[in-house]
């Protein structure tokens, strides 16, 4: 076997059964019961700004959870108006909003029931203004002054 060859086969990227199972959503979705579908597409469209991370906004158990609770904080939405879901209490709700959302990470940020994003796209969004744009168009939090940007 040649170095090239080596090479090739030791730098592929691996593709796992979990890797296989979620970049073909036609595989994943019949893992997402039609009672756990209705379950979360009621709970993003029942409220306004939606949170499914892990832990809970006074305590997120991982990084990126805790980044987007920071951003919303610092976008000056109250945290009532956050309802929120922790998906380690719950792994059928772990693994579903993953197929719900055809985004492979947690958290996940839901506005008037359309997705967001997660941790990345949301720190985009505060980075850029757009976060802001869509938080007080949906009456959840007032524009930011001037200074605070």
């Amino acid at each position: 076997m040649s170095f090239r060859t080596a090479a090739r086969i030791a730098l592929a990227p691996r593709r796992t059964l979990a890797s296989t199972f979620l970049s073909n959503p036609s595989l994943c979705r019949r893992f997402l019961s039609t009672e756990h579908r209705k379950a979360i597409d009621d709970a993003v469209h029942q409220h306004p700004l939606v949170l499914f991370m892990k832990g809970t906004p006074d305590q997120p158990q991982c990084g990126f959870s805790r980044a987007v609770c920071q951003i919303l904080d610092v976008q000056g939405v109250p945290q009532d108006k956050i309802k929120s879901f922790n998906v380690l209490e719950d792994e059928d709700l772990r693994t579903g909003i993953k197929e719900y959302s055809e985004w492979p990470t947690v958290p996940q940020l839901y506005v008037n029931g359309e997705f967001v994003g997660g941790c990345d796209i949301v720190l985009s969004m505060h980075q850029n203004g757009e976060l802001e744009e869509l938080l007080a168009k949906n009456g959840l939090a007032a524009p930011l002054p001037e200074q605070a940007k």
